[in-house]
């Protein structure tokens, strides 16, 4: 892999689908896969074969039907799970992908696993070890990194390369991380594991404090080259980094990250809207990217500027992301070059005089009504002097 280029990692379909609402039968997974391969993505997490026949089911019939990203499938650091993990991404041929996770946090090692320290660098090893001995392509994560002693977190790190481990993945799994923090991960890793260089080195981020998209991208400048992450940000909790804003990041930003991925961007909106079709619910409106008010304008200083030139108040183009076109809405804060634009749009094209008058009876229109339909903006011709042929007459709003 070229040293510039990402590789993103999609996980909508297991950590995205573990949330609340976001399950998916598999029929929905399968078409999800479809559109996440028209997306660009590199590596496709199909899911977590020992939690149900469903995801088993799921992640052997994404193996058999995708073609070209690699099929991944989640496993506990145990025999069991990695034998179904191997099996149910086995059609999936040299695409296939088992991922391995296991706590390295002391929290997690004393409160849920109840195990010492040694015996997780133990069974880090076995795990490792066994999984590839049936898979060449074996991803290790730490779960809980970036709550664990750093010391501790190299040494099982270490055992994982040692094993044949070919992708490190550091989990920020409950959103803990800053971003300079976060970045000190991969700076380590390069400084301190023996023989790092070999391995592709990966970003795992939630949201909880709002930085998932933040700290992938810090991790990226440190020496990650695999990015972790879901559409629409679902995930556990807060969610996981959103795939649509580190792309658009990347894409916008390439003067600070001079990176390539195979994302196709305009497949970002699509694959959104797909996404909610089949968990029946969308992004926040204010989502980025995504979200319906991405590209939406409604104070009229923001309006008029758009209409001028849509680069006064926009980053990147609507269609760049798979978006139709920007959306001016007219509500209170409009202003008098959105209305005029708008009316023109429906056919109606109004001079400066008739412009004012219907602006003012919008104004008090708007100041009673949230939303504001093509009809109302209609209703409003019948107070301009110029339609009333003679007759004087005003409008009761």
């Amino acid at each position: 892999m070229s040293d510039n280029r990402i590789d993103f990692f999609d996980t909508t379909l297991r950590d995205g689908e573990q949330s609340p609402g976001c399950s998916m039968h598999v029929e929905e997974k399968l078409r999800m896969a479809e559109q996440l391969c028209a997306l660009g993505v590199d590596i496709i997490e199909a899911g977590f074969p020992i939690a149900s026949e469903g995801d088993r089911s799921a992640v052997e019939s994404i193996a058999r039907e995708v073609r070209g990203p690699r099929i991944a499938a989640l496993a506990r650091a145990r025999r069991e799970d990695i034998e179904m993990a191997a099996e149910a991404t086995a059609p999936a041929g040299d695409r296939a992908r088992i991922h391995i996770f296991l706590a390295s946090s002391d929290l997690h090692l004393d409160y849920k696993l109840k195990i010492s320290r040694e015996e997780a660098l133990a069974q880090a090893h076995e795990a490792v070890t066994f999984a590839k001995s049936l898979c060449d392509d074996v991803q290790f994560s730490p779960e809980d990194a970036t709550r664990s002693d750093r010391d501790y977190l190299c040494e099982m790190v270490q055992v994982a390369v040692d094993a044949g481990a070919t992708v490190i993945n550091v989990p920020d799994t409950v959103g803990y991380a800053l971003p300079h923090e976060y970045a000190g991960f991969f700076t380590m890793f390069r400084e301190r594991i023996r023989g790092i260089e070999n391995v592709t080195l990966s970003a795992h981020c939630h949201d909880d404090l709002g930085l998932a998209t933040a700290n992938a991208l810090a991790a990226i400048s440190a020496g990650a080259r695999q990015t972790e992450c879901t559409i629409n940000g679902i995930g556990e909790r807060a969610g996981n980094a959103a795939l649509e804003e580190i792309a658009a990041a990347m894409k916008v930003r390439g003067d600070q990250l001079p990176f390539t991925n195979g994302i196709c961007m305009e497949q970002l909106y699509p694959t959104s809207q797909m996404l909610a079709d089949c968990i029946s619910f969308g992004p926040a409106p204010n989502k980025a990217v995504v979200g319906d008010n991405a590209f939406a304008h409604e104070a009229g200083i923001h309006q008029h500027g758009v209409l001028a030139n849509p680069l006064c108040y926009e980053i990147m183009t609507p269609e760049s992301v798979g978006v139709q076109k920007n959306r001016m809405v007219l509500g209170k804060h409009s202003g008098r070059h959105a209305l005029r634009s708008r009316f023109a749009e429906l056919g109606h094209t109004l001079n400066a005089s008739d412009v004012e008058i219907a602006y003012q009876c919008f104004v008090k229109l708007a100041d009673r009504k949230k939303r504001i339909y093509d009809q109302d903006l209609i209703s409003l011709l019948s107070a301009l002097p110029s339609r009333q042929e003679g007759r004087h007459a005003t409008a009761n709003f």
